[in-house]
């Protein structure tokens, strides 16, 4: 219009009608493109594996938005039990015994891998579970026990006992939740630990293999295995863990986020999933067995623990 009158026929538009209509065009224009939103908070590992481009292929299909934010498995279940946001996305598993976890509910989603990092210019490319475990318990702290160069190893470790890697680390390795490392250098998030990983020439740390990919760092083989597709797939790669999605059970928005969970194993969630080198749940459905099992050697090390402690 240009602030001219828009003439249609003998009907002129003027000044406070073209007013209204400029309003009215402008809103138009500046209105957000989606209706509806939903938000996420969790851990930045499982952010990078597949939820920025599973939300966008969902605001695409549904015209609904995902607000995504970071700050850590915990963080993320918590606040989703708090029904301070929707949805969260966790890469450890429920702690049962915490209240703070009562209501929420976990939905895996995804299968990703734990794997060793280290700088890219270490000469060292595998590692052992066994040599693995005493880098963790302080028995092998220079690089050399390793193969490697005449240097300290700098174990990077996350903060607290329960954060995603943190808490799968000690279930895993050592069946011993509660656990202290034998390293004092800590991050409170993957994304600084896997940044100076990039830069220490010395380092050795663990995060999940779908955002160290992302990275410039080296991943190193476990028992000459690399955390491959079709190795994690498979399970002969043997750190093997679920992501999950994250809800509350009491959450006035519950509908929708179920819509957007069952997206998420639907066949285009999959594909998306894949796409970006992560291999979905449903398509590993045999791991869980496996993983089953490992739970319940853990179990019976914490209880045979427990004992020789009493007597």
């Amino acid at each position: 219009m240009n602030g001219r009158e828009f003439d249609r026929g003998d009907i002129h538009l003027y000044p406070t009608v073209r007013h209204f209509v400029l309003t009215c065009l402008l809103c138009l224009t500046i209105s957000p493109a989606y209706s509806d939103s939903l938000t996420w908070v969790g851990c930045g590992i499982t952010k990078k594996a597949f939820m920025a481009e599973l939300s966008l292929a969902y605001q695409r299909e549904t015209k609904t938005e995902i607000l995504l934010s970071g700050g850590g498995a915990t963080k993320g279940i918590r606040q989703v039990a708090a029904n301070k946001v929707d949805i969260g996305g966790s890469c450890r598993n429920k702690l049962w015994n915490d209240p703070a976890e009562k209501s929420v509910q976990f939905h895996p989603v995804a299968w990703d891998a734990l794997v060793v990092i280290t700088h890219k210019k270490n000469p060292i490319n595998n590692i052992s579970l066994q040599d693995l475990k005493a880098v963790y318990t302080g028995k092998i702290t220079n690089w050399t026990q390793l193969g490697g160069n005449d240097q300290p190893i700098d174990l990077l470790i996350r903060k607290g006992k329960i954060s995603g890697v943190g808490h799968t680390i000690r279930e895993y390795l050592f069946a011993a939740p509660g656990m202290d490392f034998a390293s004092d250098i800590i991050f409170p998030s993957s994304g600084p630990l896997e940044q100076e990983t990039e830069s220490n020439l010395n380092s050795l740390a663990i995060t999940g293999v779908s955002s160290a990919r992302k990275r410039n760092v080296k991943i190193l083989k476990l028992e000459g295995k690399a955390p491959t597709y079709e190795n994690i797939k498979s399970g002969t790669y043997l750190l093997y863990r679920p992501l999950y999605l994250v809800s509350n059970f009491r959450s006035s928005n519950r509908s929708e986020v179920m819509k957007f969970i069952r997206f998420a194993n639907s066949p285009l969630g999959r594909e998306v999933i894949r796409h970006n080198g992560v291999v979905p749940y449903m398509d590993g459905l045999h791991l869980v067995n496996k993983l089953n099992q490992q739970r319940r050697i853990s179990r019976k090390m914490r209880l045979e623990r427990r004992r020789s402690n009493k007597d």
